[in-house]
């Protein structure tokens, strides 16, 4: 074989390699990183003086950690529930055909192309007592009229999941009407030549047959409830105290403020293996479908 072609066949190992190098070490390397800091007693500072499990004990012991993991599940599932109740909503309104889909489409994705912090500040101006959604009504005569989740502690997580499903519910309109789009038309028609009734034709026919969508949907919203950060911050900074708490502003505060890095790496290994736990039997399931296909 000539030296051209050896050249040839070994382009894209040279041309990957450098991308490669640099996910291994600055993703992958700092992982691996952060899992070992979560087993020293590391405060302000790295330190390799190895604790074992003292870390994730502290952790599991702090009050802040709990709370920050009770809002996860009242956030993690109204987010996933809300966007994608709303999102197969709406994807199948604009299935039917109607005018300028183009549009709506259009419109309902826009939220998407928005940055989490954008999103936070609209909604916090939005529902700001003295300034939004309240302050609009009152002017307008409903004197009585309020509103001021953002500020009482036991309704604030609830305007985060107001924000988070106005942003995705877009995004998850446009994987089911992907999926809609992709169901074989001869099994709608056969079903309507028998005189199936529209909503058994979506409880038995469509609304099976988008369980590939329904799934991508869960994995991508789950991951990004987990990781949510910049949303709470621009919008409630974990408050009023700690009632916005999500492990994801536990994990910075605890690392950058109050110098606890091994808490920190050990909250950060945490959230790490919880959406690991997701994605990989995710992974797993496309993998064994592409070698059935």
């Amino acid at each position: 074989m000539s030296i051209s072609k050896r050249l040839a066949g070994a382009m894209p190992a040279i041309v990957l390699s450098p991308s490669l190098a640099a996910v291994t070490v600055c993703v992958y390397g700092f992982i691996a990183y952060t899992a070992i800091l979560s087993f020293t007693g590391s405060k302000m500072f790295a330190r390799f003086d190895f604790v074992g499990w003292r870390q994730y004990e502290r952790l599991f012991e702090n009050p802040r950690w709990i709370t920050a993991i009770e809002n996860m599940a009242i956030f993690g599932g109204l987010y996933i529930i809300g966007a994608t109740c709303l999102g197969l909503f709406i994807a199948i309104l604009i299935d039917q055909k109607i005018r300028l889909e183009g549009v709506f489409r259009a419109v309902f994705l826009y939220p998407m192309a928005l940055s989490f912090v954008v999103t936070g500040v609209i909604w916090q101006w939005l529902l700001n007592p003295g300034l939004g959604l309240e302050h609009m009504m009152r002017s307008l005569g409903w004197e009585s009229f309020t509103f001021q989740w953002l500020i009482e502690p036991e309704r604030a997580i609830y305007t985060i999941v107001i924000a988070g499903v106005w942003q995705v519910t877009g995004f998850v309109m446009a994987l089911f009407l992907a999926g809609l789009r992709g169901i074989d038309t001869e099994i709608l028609r056969a079903a309507r030549v028998d005189g199936a009734p529209i909503h058994k034709v979506y409880t038995r026919i469509i609304i099976p047959a988008l369980r590939p969508a329904f799934l991508t949907v869960f994995v991508i919203e789950a991951h990004l409830a987990i990781k949510s950060y910049d949303l709470v911050v621009a919008l409630t900074k974990g408050g009023p105290g700690v009632s916005t708490e999500l492990p994801s502003t536990f994990m910075y505060s605890m690392t950058f403020t109050r110098n606890e890095l091994g808490v920190g790496a050990a909250s950060a290994t945490v959230m790490l293996v919880s959406l690991a736990s997701i994605i990989i039997p995710y992974l797993y399931s496309e993998l064994r479908n592409d070698r059935h296909a």
